[in-house]
């Protein structure tokens, strides 16, 4: 009973494996704000999770995203902002309010493996891997340990510098929040009594802060069953919230969850969770006295964190299951410690994955042998010496790389290369300039992912098509998948409103020091 009991619970709390649904409750309608006519403009940043381009541009030509529609015609729009890597929301949204990339806020992934606890930490990465690492673990990792113990203290995030500034801010629904203020979040009651638990926690956020059940400004806000308030009607009655009180501060983060889920069900060509996130930004516009008045002294800006790629349906080619390949090796399971004999442990992010070495006896260049045999595998990546090492099963030789060097990319980042720079489809052009194809900013992604934590481990980078498994993972046959380096996963839309100020570099990395130059 008590299994079952939290089964319920935590079936509606899950933000990247379950069912979107719909509240439909009524809601009295709101009066209409006034136009603030301050002289600092005011940002909001609204992150969609896996927006895309296409699908889009679908809904907005069938009239089924008026609101997207209002603010895209009446701003700039490119589809080409690229992520960070691994493509995963968690380290995508802490490379976006850091402004750094995972070597410094040292977020490695959805799932991963702490050498220092010798455990796998996970935010969320399915219902059965949850289950097997412990209810009370996952839900203080992603509650509280995110921000408080796992993101380095080592960098400043957007609600910190601009706090330093005497400029407040607000976040909505991101798990990505760290900031200088004081804040207790309230686990539900069924969650504390059937769980290890505490019945709250002290962490640290922005001025203003709402993460569903957890935490909430207005009180009457009623959209906090589907998924304890983790979904994208909480958010939006938050921000309308906010708006209605003139309470908005200079800079507010929302995030819009349930368009991954329908992606992941049906695919990168559905359209239906744009068609029901964009009912939520009307009701926002609706509090203005007509749209345009939300333009007024205001600036919106609405991104996708990444894309996804279609996975094919059938599942024994869809699904690289690392554990067959790697069967000549101890692997560690999911519930239990680690033990003298494990040799490797395997952290499944969709299209990417972290293999870890925890045993002298293994070689690294053995494992990744075995790897290359699958044809599935893009490439296989790992630290050696002072440089990184890139191989694949489809080319000969290796890349190795290293920051500073003779070459220089389009981002002015400078880099030494020796090898096959096709693996990673790198193009040289005159005066050693280089190129990026499949793998936008490649170089450093993937530097700041095989530096993003301590240990011997290698990365795995599927082709397009394929999603890999370890033990418990869930799996997206037939519907969409990221996490991977390759374009497909990597170049998102942007829209930006209310503002002439050219973004120079269409990278997450760089929309903090954006924002900041914006404010100041």
């Amino acid at each position: 009973m008590r299994f079952r009991l939290v089964f319920i619970v935590f079936l509606s709390i899950l933000l990247f494996y379950s069912t979107a649904h719909t509240n439909n409750q009524e809601q009295d309608t709101p009066n209409a704000i006034q136009t603030n006519n301050e002289n600092s403009p005011k940002i909001v940043l609204i992150i969609i999770d896996s927006l895309m381009d296409k699908p889009l541009k679908k809904a907005i030509q069938e009239n089924k995203a008026p609101a997207l529609d209002f603010f895209l015609n009446h701003g700039r729009y490119h589809n080409n902002l690229v992520s960070s890597y691994p493509t995963m929301s968690v380290s995508i949204d802490s490379s976006l309010i850091t402004g750094t990339y995972p070597d410094k806020h040292k977020i490695p992934g959805l799932v991963w493996y702490d050498e220092n606890e010798q455990r796998i930490i996970n935010y969320g990465n399915g219902f059965f891997e949850m289950m097997k690492i412990g209810i009370s673990q996952f839900t203080e990792d992603s509650i509280y340990q995110f921000n408080n113990v796992d993101l380095s203290s080592n960098v400043e995030t957007i609600h910190e510098v601009l706090d330093k500034s005497g400029k407040e801010t607000a976040s909505i629904n991101s798990i990505i929040y760290r900031g200088n203020y004081e804040h207790i979040l309230k686990i539900p009651k069924v969650l504390a009594k059937t769980t290890t638990l505490p019945e709250q926690y002290k962490t640290f956020g922005p001025k203003i802060l709402s993460l569903g059940a957890f935490i909430r400004q207005d009180e009457k806000n009623s959209h906090l069953f589907n998924r304890l308030g983790l979904n994208d009607a909480f958010a939006a009655q938050e921000l309308k919230y906010l708006l209605e009180k003139n309470i908005l501060p200079e800079f507010t983060i929302m995030y819009l969850p349930a368009n991954d889920h329908f992606v992941h069900r049906k695919g990168p060509e559905t359209i239906e969770g744009i068609e029901k996130l964009d009912k939520q930004l009307q009701e926002i516009l609706n509090v203005f006295p007509n749209w345009n008045n939300a333009l007024d002294n205001m600036v919106w800006i609405i991104i996708g964190d990444s894309p996804q790629s279609l996975v094919k349906k059938n599942k024994k080619e869809a699904l690289i299951d690392l554990r067959e390949i790697l069967s000549n090796y101890n692997i560690l399971k999911l519930d239990e410690l680690v033990r003298n004999n494990d040799e490797l442990v395997i952290t499944a992010n969709e299209r990417m994955a972290y293999i870890y070495k925890i045993s002298k006896d293994c070689s690294m260049h053995d494992i990744a042998s075995r790897l290359q045999t699958d044809e599935r595998i893009a490439w296989v990546a790992w630290k050696e010496n002072d440089m990184i090492q890139v191989e694949s099963g489809d080319q000969k030789g290796a890349l190795q790389f290293k920051p500073k060097g003779d070459f220089k990319d389009i981002y002015n980042q400078n880099w030494y290369i020796k090898g096959n720079s096709s693996i990673l489809d790198l193009t040289i052009k005159t005066k050693n300039q280089l190129k990026y194809g499949d793998y936008p900013d490649g170089l450093a992604r993937l530097y700041g992912a095989l530096h993003s934590q301590k240990g011997d481990f290698l990365i795995v980078d599927a082709k397009p098509g394929y999603e890999f498994i370890g033990e418990s993972s869930p799996e997206h046959t037939g519907g969409g998948a990221h996490g991977s380096m390759h374009k497909n996963d990597s170049l998102a839309p942007i829209i930006v409103t209310g503002t002439n100020k050219s973004i120079d570099d269409l990278r997450i990395v760089d929309l903090k020091k954006w924002i900041l130059d914006f404010l100041e």
